[in-house]
Formats: C-alpha cells, structure tokens, sequence
C-alpha cells in the first residue's frame, strides 16, 4: 500500500473537511430558511462547492498516488457547476407558475 505524503494529505483533509463543513451550512440553510424561494439557494451553493472541495481532495491524492491527472473529477466538477444553477432556476420557475395559477 503507497503512503500519501503529509504535504498531500494535509490539503486534501483540509478539502474534506471545508466539503462537509460547505454541505452541512447548505443543509441547515434549506431548515432555517422560511419560504421557497429562500431556501432554493443555500442548497444549491452547498450541494455545489461542497462536492468541488471533495472531489479536489479526491484530485489531490489520486494524483500523487497514480502520477496522472484524473479528469473523472474534473468533468464531475464541470457537471455540477453546469446542473446545480439550471435545476434552481427551473425549480424557481416552476414555483412561480404555481403561484401565478393559484392567484387566478
């Protein structure tokens, strides 16, 4: 089993941990929050930035371990700064169509 350098390990604990720590304050957001349309947001930036800092670390050591660069995570990362805002806004659009019918 390869061992994984501190100067690898230190950062890519230090992304997990900002990951959870990202993803938990997303989550409480979308508890604390009053309304939709407040709590559309919090999740999305948590759910978003939280899985970019995992998949940094995931980066980090995979890298180290195998000397290559893993471009899984990278289109990963892609994919979720691409999805996440387009699913919000539909979810906003949607809750404001629903309003819009309840009104008339």
């Amino acid at each position: 089993m390869n061992d994984i350098s501190a100067w690898i390990a230190i950062p890519a604990a230090i992304f997990l941990v900002a990951g959870g720590l990202i993803t938990l304050i997303g989550s409480i957001g979308l508890l604390r929050f009053e309304d939709f349309k407040s709590r559309i947001h919090a999740p999305t930036l948590g759910n978003t930035f939280g899985a970019m800092f995992t998949l940094l670390a995931s980066i980090l050591v995979s890298f180290h371990l195998a000397d290559r660069v893993f471009f899984h995570e990278i289109l990963i990362i892609v994919f979720l700064f691409l999805t996440s805002p387009v699913t919000a806004m539909l979810l906003m659009r949607s809750y404001i169509l629903r309003l819009e019918r309840i009104d008339k």
